[in-house]
């Protein structure tokens, strides 16, 4: 049996592949960010789901997720499954991997996320050629679900908002104060998750030509901060998956379409993609 993670820092979902010929059993739990979270933090947060997995004959554990930014945060994710798997192999891949996997496959192209954050990397048959690092939450993550939600939180605190737009936010969120921000943003555990969070109100508001404004420069800071720099970005698909390329891809598409750029596949998220290679594994 196949353990497949696929873990954002909102969401983590969980699949079983017992075969390739078989259905898989999916389950959902809060998403894991080793770079924020330390093994205490993931376990207690996990340790429900967790339980279940010892009940389970598994071979192999492919996990990816956010938040694996090295050597460190991989052994953060062995120390909080092992216990679980026996002596199940254990793989631990960042998410651009995982998003490679499921939207390049074999074939030359850029995959790009754009969920809670955002990260983009050029592949050549499977295999990561050029990357423009991503700055993180607090300097970077144009596009995201966090960048927008920074965004339009921003504007609300400087008193920007339309009419409109600012009534319907405190009626949806209350009357925020300076300092409820504040304690979100540099007291919570993972603040990116909390900003994230408006991006569903600003989808609901995205005809309002303030806040399609706001989306758009999120999505042309994503294309000039990092696509464009990409050596060939012009001759290879653009590829996208995440929560955010998905719902606003009518928006993203115009955005990207304007650079002369090429969009190729987009999708919420990447696990069908992984399953299909995995799969092919045991065949």
């Amino acid at each position: 049996m196949i353990l497949l993670i696929e873990s954002g820092s909102t969401k983590t979902e969980w699949r079983y592949i017992t075969a390739a010929n078989e259905a898989f059993e999916t389950f959902f739990s809060d998403g894991i960010n080793p770079y924020f979270q330390t093994i205490d933090e993931i376990l207690a947060a996990q340790q429900a789901t967790l339980q279940t997995l010892t009940a389970k004959k598994i071979e192999q554990v492919h996990y990816y997720g956010t938040g694996i930014t090295g050597v460190d945060q991989q052994e953060i994710i062995q120390a909080v499954l092992r216990p679980y798997v026996g002596q199940a192999t254990i793989h631990v891949a960042n998410d651009l991997e995982a998003a490679a996997i499921s939207l390049c496959g074999h074939t030359d192209g850029i995959a790009c996320i754009l969920g809670t954050g955002s990260n983009a990397g050029y592949f050549e048959a499977g295999k990561l050629i050029e990357q423009i690092p991503p700055l993180g939450f607090w300097l970077g993550d144009e596009g995201s679900g966090g960048h927008l939600g920074k965004k339009l939180i921003l504007h609300y605190l400087h008193d920007e908002l339309p009419a409109e737009v600012r009534t319907a936010f405190i009626k949806r969120f209350g009357a925020l104060t300076r300092l409820d921000v504040l304690d979100k943003a540099y007291k919570s555990e993972m603040p990116n998750r909390w900003f994230a969070k408006f991006s569903k109100f600003i989808f609901d508001y995205r005809r309002n030509p303030f806040i399609y404004q706001l989306i758009e420069s999120s999505f042309r800071s994503y294309c000039e901060l990092y696509l464009l720099k990409y050596s060939k970005v012009h001759e290879v698909p653009i590829h996208f998956t995440g929560s955010v390329a998905f719902y606003y891809a009518d928006i993203l598409k115009r955005v990207i379409g304007s650079y002369k750029l090429r969009v190729g596949y987009i999708s919420e998220a990447p696990m069908a993609g992984l399953t299909l290679f995995h799969k092919e594994s045991i065949r």
